[in-house]
């Protein structure tokens, strides 16, 4: 299946607010734009998968360092480490998490086409 992130992100209007374009073996893949902080959550028992897309986001570690990622890197958060990410500036992430998962204060997952 062939998917059109660049249209994707354009249909997403809200920050935080991640927009499902595929699934497979039990993962949601996802675009997101951001700005601002996420609060800080973790997920027991699965990793946590970005890929800067555009722009610069910085993750905040518990008890560690605050990486920087930018466009083009890919950043996964083990299951079970309390994280933030935040951005400065407007930036698009692509996620992959299990199909379902919600974390802490996370808002609806969207499906490609709903609103």
């Amino acid at each position: 299946m062939k998917v059109d992130l660049n249209a994707a992100l354009a249909d997403v209007t809200a920050h935080w607010r991640p927009l499902r374009v595929a699934g497979y073996n039990g993962n949601d893949v996802m675009v997101v734009k951001v700005k601002g902080a996420f609060p800080f959550h973790l997920h027991e028992d699965s990793d946590d998968f970005f890929l800067v897309l555009k722009g610069e986001i910085l993750m905040d570690i518990e008890d560690g360092p605050t990486e920087t990622l930018r466009a083009g890197d890919l950043f996964v958060v083990p299951a079970g480490v309390t994280h933030r990410p935040r951005a400065p500036e407007e930036a698009e992430i692509l996620l992959i998490e299990p199909a379902g998962l919600v974390a802490t204060n996370e808002p609806q997952r969207r499906e490609i086409g709903a609103r």
